[in-house]
């Protein structure tokens, strides 16, 4: 697994500005934009967004595609048309190249707008998740939260042995 050499970690507070605009912490962006001001926002769950280096995204979709084409060249995804197509229909919407704009600014466009279920001069929750950012409905967030904070010990002692 290639991992960015710097964690992206910190959780943050902003606003949803009229625009639907919202300001990336610094050394959030910085990270995510070393090699440019493209980055993938992606959908991850209702009420979450992720925020990704574009070539490090790009990177992992193309090994994934190229994996699930050489399975379907082989045949061994007979019978699993409706997978296939849900997949399909995922990847044509689940992500979008964004372009961060200075001092870390990002333009939410409307289909992911809905998705995270933040209005206009609404909070979101910013949240670094080690190889991306993310973008969190407070709500969402403290739902999220309530329910892994207890498996916290045990995921940190499992990665770090």
């Amino acid at each position: 697994m290639n991992v960015a050499a710097k964690f992206i970690l910190g959780e943050y507070n902003r606003t949803l500005d009229e625009r639907f605009r919202i300001s990336i912490p610094t050394e959030m962006s910085d990270v995510l934009t070393q090699e440019g001001s493209e980055c993938i926002l992606a959908k991850e769950r209702p009420g979450c967004l992720s925020l990704w280096n574009a070539s490090q995204w790009q990177e992992k979709m193309k090994e994934g595609i190229e994996i699930i084409e050489k399975k379907i060249q082989a045949g061994r995804l007979e019978g699993k048309i409706d997978e296939v197509q849900m997949l399909g229909r995922l990847l044509s919407t689940r992500h979008k190249e964004v372009q961060m704009a200075g001092r870390g600014r990002l333009v939410l466009p409307d289909g992911f707008r809905n998705f995270l279920g933040v209005d206009p001069g609404g909070e979101v929750v910013i949240v670094g998740a080690v190889l991306c950012v993310e973008l969190w409905n407070p709500e969402q967030w403290k739902i999220y939260l309530n329910g892994q904070i207890p498996e916290f010990r045990k995921i940190f002692g499992e990665l770090s042995q």
